[in-house]
């Protein structure tokens, strides 16, 4: 197995840890539980970097990489509609999202096209990324700058998200148009 599938591997593997941390009940868990967070998503970063500097581009590596993303994105929003952090309806916006483009690029792939991230995409990852570090410590985020920090990212989270996957659903319904769908 390569680099850049073995730190996707490696990001699915701390998703279990992240979500045993988050669930702890004392007062620094939160920040550990970011710390795993950012670890696991900044395996998403290293292990594209890596696939496309060294030639290891693979179709493990292509279906596995945007799942993990999936899990660990879902998992960290799921945690935080249980802690009481986040709305359940954003929640659900944001997973239907990564599923209903996972179904896209599915049918796209069966029709022998490939659906590469968008930049758009990758814009939405950052902010999704960042939404969900501010709504864990959002709070400590909120005395220093006396903004509501971790609610004003995770409406652009949430903008990018949505916006995005209408650039996918164009872009696909191109080609299926092309395919006679």
């Amino acid at each position: 197995m390569n680099l850049p599938n073995r730190l996707t591997m490696a990001r699915i593997l701390l998703i279990p840890f992240f979500l045993l941390i988050a669930s702890l009940k004392y007062h620094y868990a939160d920040y550990l539980a970011v710390f795993v967070f950012v670890l696991g998503a900044a395996t998403d970063g290293l292990d594209g970097y890596f696939a496309r500097r060294n030639n290891q581009v693979t179709l493990l590596g292509k279906f596995m990489d945007p799942l993990a993303d999936k899990i660990l994105v879902s998992t960290a929003l799921i945690i935080l509609v249980e802690m009481g952090r986040l709305s359940g309806w954003i929640a659900v916006v944001i997973i239907s999202r990564e599923f209903a483009v996972t179904g896209l690029r599915a049918v796209a792939a069966a029709e022998g096209e490939i659906l590469s991230a968008s930049r758009l995409g990758k814009i939405k990852t950052v902010t999704q990324i960042v939404a969900i570090v501010a709504m864990f410590v959002g709070d400590h985020l909120n005395g220093l700058f006396h903004l509501p920090i971790a609610g004003i990212t995770m409406a652009f989270a949430v903008i990018f998200t949505v916006w995005s996957g209408f650039d996918y659903f164009n872009n696909t319904w191109k080609i299926f148009k092309k395919s006679g769908y």
